[in-house]
């Protein structure tokens, strides 16, 4: 059911204006006699509540908070949820709650909209309250009468203790929370913003086995993907299938896609960020797909695999094909604790260059490719070999450059390593034969404490591994 349905309107009683109360969308349903509140609030069963353990994420939360505190001694900080967005007219995008808020307080995909965890100084600390709306009882008309909130509507909502004991943190009534003149609010004060990025650089303990579950699920995304390869291409929208396969995995075993997949099919593959997903997928094209499964807790995988639709590569797609996976682990192979960021993408850069010097297509050598004056091979790669990724799938994106793109290596740190080759079907620069091909390969790159670990290595990779992956189906 969608706010579409009819919806109830207010109980007029004479202590009620009808205009005063009616909901936006009143107008479609007839009036509730004012006995109706007392005959639907009445006649229920007593509810069990059952005590439910701390969930694992409260005490890497706590610490996290600690960790915020002494950042900002003295400071009085407020980090919102934020609130549902409207997707057209009364209906509404699925809520998902703000990254820091939800880093902060190991409330994820089920937090509620419009809640905020305030840090109110006290001594040398802050002591943490987490305010937000209380369920709707059964006395009160909203119980049936308010579709945002009510039970009726959106179901069961947890009760102020219920969340405190799951969090381990204390709770309030969102309708008692006081702004004060000089509060830090995340959403709005810079500072408090990139300092909440910049402490996401690194993972803890709990985020580094989250990112290792969300792989795993993303994983099986993409077998199911290759398993369903002839129906896929039975579609006049093939892609649209294969989006909808891979949404399938993502809402079994997590919260959603971490963002919204690409399948990208023949000439679409060379277009960077497709997700139109409209086109058909046919023997004797590649297809690109750049997706990941974003856990209950809100972390996300983020994996691009390019396969032969028919299983094997031409002669020219597995050139190609092999030259972008050449540069990946490149880049990989010098990932350690101590080397600057950028430096993952510089390597991956050296063997673009120095294919496209080889093949011809432009009339210089890698190394004159490569002058910081030159940079022509970028016309055909022109994305960054790298993020950070996490609870976001851009994740820290607010921290400075100097510890972002400049950054040391540490231990702890997980991003992705995804070189491409993207040769538009109409770029004449290139040679016929390689017009219409798009290539990426795109890994989850765990910082170790003497090297990297690649999360996706499962996934096939190598052309004579995706090829052997397909005959399996």
């Amino acid at each position: 059911m969608t706010n579409d349905a009819e919806s109830p309107t207010e109980v007029t009683t004479p202590e009620t204006s009808e205009e005063a109360s009616r909901p936006a969308n009143s107008n479609r349903a007839a009036p509730w006699p004012a006995s109706f509140a007392g005959y639907i609030g009445s006649g229920w069963a007593d509810r069990v509540d059952v005590a439910q353990p701390e969930r694992p994420q409260s005490a890497f939360a706590a610490e996290r908070r600690r960790r915020l505190s002494e950042a900002f001694p003295g400071r009085r900080l407020v980090i919102a949820a934020g609130d549902r967005a409207v997707r057209s007219n009364d209906t509404d995008f699925p809520f998902r709650a703000d990254s820091a808020f939800s880093w902060l307080t190991g409330w994820a995909s089920d937090a509620e909209p419009g809640s905020l965890l305030v840090l109110d100084p006290i001594g040398d600390g802050h002591t943490a309250t987490l305010y937000f709306p209380p369920a709707a009882g059964r006395d009160t008309d909203e119980f049936y009468a308010n579709p945002a909130v009510g039970e009726f509507w959106i179901g069961a909502r947890p009760t102020l203790e219920q969340v405190a004991a799951d969090l381990g943190l204390a709770t309030a009534d969102l309708a008692g929370f006081e702004s004060g003149a000089d509060d830090l609010d995340a959403a709005h004060d810079a500072i408090l913003a990139r300092t909440l990025s910049e402490f996401r650089l690194v993972k803890d303990s709990y985020e580094i086995e989250q990112m290792r579950i969300a792989v795993e699920a993303t994983a099986r995304g993409f077998d199911d993907i290759v398993a369903d390869l002839p129906r896929i291409q039975q579609h006049a929208r093939g892609e649209r299938v294969i989006e909808g396969i891979f949404n399938t995995r993502a809402r079994v075993e997590g919260n959603s896609v971490g963002y919204e997949t690409i399948a990208a099919s023949g000439p679409h593959a060379c277009i960077l960020h497709w997700t139109r997903n409209d086109g058909p997928v046919v023997a004797g094209d590649l297809v690109l797909i750049d997706a990941g499964v974003e856990l209950d807790s809100l972390y996300t995988a983020d994996i691009t695999r390019t396969i032969p639709v028919d299983g094997h590569f031409t002669e020219v797609q597995r050139r190609v094909y092999e030259a972008v996976r050449e540069s990946a682990d490149a880049a990989f192979a010098i990932v350690r604790p101590g080397i600057r960021f950028a430096e993952v993408h510089d390597e991956a850069m050296k063997v673009i260059a120095a294919k496209i010097s080889e093949w011809g297509f432009l009339d210089a050598s890698a190394d004159e490719l490569l002058d910081a004056d030159d940079q022509r091979h970028r016309r055909y790669m022109v994305h960054g070999t790298s993020h950070h990724l996490g609870i976001d799938v851009h994740d820290c994106a607010k921290a400075r450059r100097e510890l972002y793109r400049e950054g040391v290596l540490e231990p702890g740190m997980v991003f992705t390593i995804e070189p491409g080759l993207y040769f538009q079907p109409d770029d004449l620069t290139v040679p016929e034969q390689y017009r219409g091909i798009g290539v990426r390969i795109e890994d989850d790159i765990l910082v170790t404490e003497d090297g990297a670990e690649n999360l996706s290595i499962a996934i096939p990779r190598t052309a004579d591994d995706v090829e052997a992956w397909l005959a399996r189906r």
